[in-house]
């Protein structure tokens, strides 16, 4: 199950998520779904069509059951079988 505790150990993929601070100003408020990810980049379904923005130099929060965490971009900004500690 996914916690705000161990989300940073899980996959993303399928997830609602929000920027909610960023170093770019234009990306604050972006919010949706999490269709894809890369060691650095995330692509998200959006009301407007698919967004691919960087893990880094953003906060994101993600929306679980009722409950949210907010999760830095730069902890994250790795592959997801590296961040899952799995073996390739």
């Amino acid at each position: 199950m996914i916690t705000p505790e161990n989300i940073t150990r899980h996959e993303f993929i399928g997830l609602d998520t929000s920027i909610v601070k960023s170093s770019n100003s234009q990306m604050v408020g972006l919010h949706g779904k999490i269709i894809d990810e890369t060691k650095s980049m995330f692509a998200i379904q959006t009301a407007t069509g698919v967004k691919t923005i960087p893990k880094q130099h953003s906060v994101w929060q993600f929306n679980l059951n009722g409950t949210s965490a907010l999760v830095d971009g730069n902890t994250i900004a790795k592959r997801s079988f590296e961040r899952m500690g799995v073996k390739a």
